[in-house]
């Protein structure tokens, strides 16, 4: 039979034990479920002229731009988007043309993706998903997004960018 062994050898798990006996686990109680996750601001839609006013040109007011129609808060990029920046060009409206051309040019700033090619396309696929998508929260998106020229519902209006978005919030 084997001996037990002494107690000193046995000290340091007996401290571990009684550690982790004292440090809180985290975790849901028995009945009980997880608190969801917090829910943003509600989305809202955005028009041209409503755009604009958040162009980066007043310092006490958010950077706001928009690429594929979903429009973006880009203030913590304000070194890049407010006033006097490289690409303060591209804030205040859906610049989704510029992104896709990488270009800064005045005609190329705006939503009009017509005529573009596949690799612009991809690029724009690209810096929404990678660079926007990725670093800063959606805030909305713009009217012409979610409805057509002549104010009926655009029916390919898919809200898969934000996860808590109820078009009843919006009006």
């Amino acid at each position: 039979m084997a001996r037990p062994a002494p107690w000193w050898r046995l000290w340091p798990l007996a401290a571990l034990a009684l550690a982790l006996a004292l440090v809180p686990v985290p975790s849901a109680r028995a009945g009980q479920t997880p608190r969801p996750a917090e829910r943003g601001p509600p989305v809202r839609l955005f028009t041209e002229e409503e755009l604009a006013r958040y162009g980066g040109e007043e310092d006490d007011q958010p950077i706001y731009l928009a690429v594929k129609g979903v429009v973006f808060d880009v203030t913590s990029g304000k070194e890049f988007y407010g006033r006097g920046a490289p690409y303060n060009a591209l804030a205040g409206k859906d610049s989704s043309r510029g992104v896709a051309k990488m270009s800064l040019d005045p005609a190329d700033l705006t939503h009009d993706t017509s005529g573009l090619t596949a690799k612009e396309l991809e690029t724009l696929d690209d810096v929404f998903s990678k660079v926007y998508k990725a670093k800063y929260p959606i805030v909305g998106y713009t009217a012409r997004r979610i409805l057509n020229e002549d104010g009926s519902p655009n029916l390919d209006f898919k809200p898969e960018d934000q996860p808590h978005f109820d078009i009843k919030d919006e009006f």
